[in-house]
């Protein structure tokens, strides 16, 4: 059995082929992109203007926050009992590891609201203004 390997000049006509579908798809892409945002640019504060959406937000990015913290309370109070029945240096060195990744993300998770909410604010960002993401 013998196969028919395609000559190079029908791989390349391949080739071109298929850039000319690409290029031809992320232009129509391009295209549609710029005339389908106008209708989303012209509704400015939907959410602002939807009843209940701003407090839902904020009482999410709280209970969120908080359970962040109560995770980081739990991560470290159990990192430290392994740790005190740990022999090993090595996985003693871990769990330290373990216990700075963790203060870090709620370090991060408290600090989020707050800078959004101020630079937000000053980038004049319509869901800074009306939904508060400072969790205390």
């Amino acid at each position: 059995m013998t196969e028919k390997v395609p000559a190079t000049d029908d791989r390349l006509d391949f080739v071109g082929r298929r850039h000319r579908i690409v290029r031809s798809g992320v232009a129509s892409l391009l295209i549609l992109s710029l005339v389908a945002v106008d209708p989303a640019l012209a509704q400015d504060g939907v959410v602002c203007d939807a009843e209940g959406l701003p407090d839902m937000i904020s009482g999410f990015f709280q209970i969120t926050t908080a359970l962040g913290i109560i995770g980081l309370a739990v991560v470290w109070q159990a990192d430290s009992l392994a740790e005190m029945f740990t022999m090993n240096l090595e996985q003693k060195k871990r769990l330290k590891q373990h216990k700075r990744a963790a203060l870090k993300s709620a370090i991060i998770l408290m600090i989020l609201g707050p800078l959004y909410t101020v630079a937000g604010s000053a980038m004049e960002l319509p869901l800074a203004e009306c939904v508060d993401l400072v969790p205390w």
